[in-house]
């Protein structure tokens, strides 16, 4: 019988209690008071920090406090990956983003998402969908990027945008729901 941790992580239903995502929660909680107690720190400080908790840590890349994931451990970043002030990653299941990209302030990136089912709901049952975003994408601040999304190569999206589906590779999108602007 697989336990709540393995359900989340292979993106079935799960309730988010138990001592295994607790301790998890406690540890990312600790990192997360450590991370974000100091905006003196060095780049490479703070790339020391990251590559304790996080999955992949490319060179380069630099995150500003205050910073806030559910996990950490389900986090890949590429070469050069930029997050501004006040970005959320709520990393139940997997989330990547390539070389290079930009992502503003107060940017949200979702992976956790709850069932459509009112008595699943009432349960307490949870799921996540993996986000990728590619390399070289830039993201306007508050900017909001739902489960399940993938963001193609060289795209933008636009500040405050609610990005709900798939962006394609070089498209530039804004609004909300996002929607593609032509140019």
């Amino acid at each position: 019988m697989a336990t709540e941790k393995q359900k989340m992580l292979a993106g079935e239903l799960y309730v988010a209690t138990g001592e295994e995502l607790a301790e998890d929660s406690r540890r990312v909680a600790d990192w997360m008071d450590r991370y974000n107690a100091s905006i003196a720190r060095t780049q490479r400080e703070y790339r020391t920090l990251l590559r304790e908790m996080l999955a992949e840590v490319g060179e380069g890349t630099y995150i500003r406090p205050p910073f806030h994931c559910d996990y950490g451990y389900n986090i890949s970043l590429g070469k050069g990956v930029f997050l501004n002030f006040n970005c959320v990653v709520l990393d139940v299941v997997k989330v990547t983003i390539g070389d290079g990209t930009q992502i503003g302030p107060g940017v949200q990136i979702l992976t956790a998402d709850h069932p459509r089912d009112p008595v699943q709901r009432r349960a307490g049952l949870e799921f996540g969908r993996p986000i990728v975003i590619g390399a070289n994408v830039w993201i306007g601040a508050a900017a909001i990027i739902l489960p399940g999304v993938t963001v193609g190569d060289d795209a933008i999206i636009g500040a405050g945008a609610m990005v709900t589906r798939d962006v394609r590779a070089g498209a530039t999108v804004v609004g909300n729901p996002a929607k593609e602007r032509k140019a």
